[in-house]
C-alpha cells in the first residue's frame, strides 16, 4: 500500500473534490472527445469530463483513489466513459496526440510535460493546476517548495502553446485552508493569427 492509498482510504483526501471553476468555463460538451486526467486521484477532474460526455482515461498511482473515482462514476451513471489506469506516471508511456482535452491537478508533472503534450491531439486543451511558493501563510498544498510551482514557472513551461487563460493567485479553499495556486489553460496550436473561445468568468470563492 502506497502513502497515496493511505490517505484516500482513511479520508485525509476529500472522497468527492469538485474542478476548477476555470476548467469548468474552457469544457464545451459540444467538442467532447477523449480526455486523459493525470495524477486522477479520487477522479476530481475525470468524473467530471465523463459527467460531460468525455471519454476519460484517469490515470493515477494508487489504486484506492482510482477505486473511488470508479465508485463515483457509477454513481452519477458514466461509469461506462471512465478507464482506469493503475500506473506510475514519472515511467508512464503516454500515447501521442491521443486526447482532445488533458488535465493536471495538484501533482507537479513538469518533468513530464514534454511527454503529456506529446499526448494532446492537435487543436487539444491541457489545463493544470497546482500549489505556488509563497510568502504568505498557507495551509494547503505541499509543506515545502520542492513540490510547488516557482513564480511563472507553470506559465513559462507552456508559451510552446497557446495560452487561452492563466491565474496565480491566493485563495481559501472549501476546506477552509489558504492556498496559493496557479492555474492555466493552454490549446496546442501556434501562430500569430488565432481563433478564441469566448469565456464567461466566474469567480471562484471555494
Amino acid at each position: 500500500m502506497t502513502d497515496w492509498d493511505e490517505r484516500f482510504r482513511t479520508g485525509q483526501y476529500p472522497q468527492d473534490p469538485e474542478p476548477s471553476e476555470m476548467l469548468r468555463r474552457y469544457v464545451d460538451p459540444a467538442s467532447a472527445g477523449r480526455a486523459l486526467d493525470v495524477a486522477a486521484g479520487t477522479g476530481r477532474n475525470a468524473v467530471f469530463l465523463a459527467e460531460e460526455g468525455y471519454r476519460v482515461d484517469a490515470l493515477d498511482g494508487s489504486r484506492a483513489g482510482l477505486e473511488t473515482a470508479r465508485e463515483r462514476a457509477a454513481d452519477r451513471n458514466v461509469a461506462d466513459r471512465l478507464e482506469c489506469i493503475h500506473a506510475d506516471i514519472p515511467s508512464y508511456t503516454f500515447p501521442e496526440r491521443a486526447y482532445d482535452l488533458v488535465t493536471i491537478s495538484f501533482y507537479r508533472a513538469i518533468d513530464r510535460f514534454p511527454d503529456i503534450k506529446e499526448s494532446v491531439a492537435d487543436g487539444g486543451l491541457l489545463f493544470v493546476e497546482h500549489h505556488l511558493r509563497t510568502t504568505d501563510p498557507v495551509s494547503s498544498g505541499p509543506s515545502g517548495d520542492r513540490y510547488r510551482f516557482a513564480a511563472n514557472e507553470l506559465l513559462n513551461s507552456m508559451l510552446d502553446l497557446t495560452v487561452l487563460g492563466y491565474e496565480a493567485r491566493a485563495e481559501t479553499r472549501s476546506d477552509g485552508r489558504n492556498a496559493a495556486l496557479a492555474r492555466i489553460v493552454a490549446r496546442k496550436t501556434s501562430g500569430t493569427r488565432q481563433s478564441y473561445p469566448a469565456v464567461g468568468y466566474q469567480e471562484n470563492t471555494t
